[in-house]
């Protein structure tokens, strides 16, 4: 019989071999998934993996592919502090929402003057609006003890019907007379956030992830803070008796994640999206969890598997318009990824072991 053995500590071998074996996982039955459309399974993998970094029209795609990374590792970085100290986060699209709505208003709110203030207004209002959003779950946590992975999860649909009101309502373009949505932002000079490199699609939420990035490294590396944050993840009883304070981490990760979730849903509705729209929401904050633990947690895996993630967006994107695979088929070969990982990731904490059944 097979049985799982628990190993003492965790495999580090295991821990970063994981992803990896998922990724090979993923691919084998996307595959297989691909051939069942009737469709070239190697072509496939090749359309989603290959041509977006090394094909024809890669310098296109390398600039897509960071535009599409940003937000991933934005809000991915903000949620790994939260996993890290044990504190579930699990309402970061409704942040993004919020965040996206709070600076396209502040902006909206300026027009049609013009003024240097008026984008790093939009970026602050962007940023704490995400951080109130997410200060809900965490003081409703304090004062309550309700479960964080439920409100904040609740909340994102409570995000979602106000930002249809306001699309609808009060951030309307008074102007048009088709879909409903505000303003175009890119438009607007002084409230657009414009390409850093021409033709290649790289704006300012590509440099705050990079920064983001950065700055939970010197976090968890140097930072007391860190420290208490993954021991808090580790044993929250040794971390209450090393002085930890559980309701400061509580207020602290959510925050944090709240604002960083916020700025991306600010950086992507300046930028790409271009304005509020019903259909704006994009699933970004549902699929950082995936980046967040496919990347372990650890702000340079989060970065690279932030990238992968993104070029199964723009890959997915390209098999779409050449094989015609369906949408439907790109989002399951995207899901296969968390439930790869969290399947080969028992091998991180267990060992298989065979066991012969003693004849009766």
């Amino acid at each position: 019989m097979i049985r799982l053995e628990k190993r003492p500590t965790p495999s580090r071998l295991w821990t970063w071999a994981t992803p990896v074996l998922a990724v090979l996982m993923t691919m084998v039955a996307g595959g297989l998934m691909f051939a069942a459309l009737g469709k070239n399974p190697f072509l496939a993998i090749k359309t989603i993996f290959h041509d977006p970094i090394l094909g024809e029209f890669a310098f296109y795609y390398r600039g897509q592919l960071l535009v599409k990374a940003g937000p991933l590792i934005l809000i991915a970085v903000g949620l790994a502090l939260g996993f890290k100290a044990g504190i579930w986060n699990i309402g970061a699209e409704g942040q993004y929402i919020i965040g996206a709505i709070c600076g396209a208003a502040v902006g909206l709110a300026f027009y049609p003057a013009e003024g240097w203030y008026i984008y790093p207004l939009m970026v602050v209002a962007g940023a704490l609006g995400g951080l109130l959003w997410a200060m809900i779950p965490a003081v409703l946590k304090l004062w309550f003890n309700t479960n964080e992975i439920l409100v904040s999860l609740l909340l994102v649909y409570v995000a979602e019907k106000f930002l249809a009101a306001v699309a609808l309502g009060a951030l309307r373009n008074p102007d048009a007379t088709g879909f409903p949505g505000s303003r175009n932002l890119q438009q607007y000079p002084a409230a657009a956030n414009p390409e850093l490199i021409a033709g290649s699609g790289i704006h300012m939420g590509v440099v705050a992830a990079l920064i983001a990035v950065i700055f939970a490294y010197i976090l968890f590396a140097r930072h007391l803070t860190g420290f208490h944050i993954r021991l808090a993840g580790d044993s929250p009883k040794a971390a209450r008796f090393g002085g930890v304070n559980p309701n400061t981490l509580v207020v602290f990760c959510l925050a944090l994640a709240g604002a960083l979730a916020g700025l991306a849903g600010l950086f992507e509705v300046t930028g790409p999206a271009g304005q509020i729209s019903i259909n704006f929401n994009s699933g970004y904050g549902f699929t950082a969890i995936i980046v967040a633990f496919l990347g372990r947690l650890h702000p340079i895996g989060i970065l690279l598997a932030g990238l992968l993630m993104a070029l199964t967006y723009i890959g997915g994107e390209a098999a779409q318009a050449a094989l015609q695979i369906p949408a439907a088929a790109i989002q399951a070969f995207q899901g296969m990824l968390l439930f790869f990982l969290l399947g080969v990731d028992v091998l991180s904490n267990y060992r298989i072991r065979m066991k012969r059944e003693a004849a009766v």
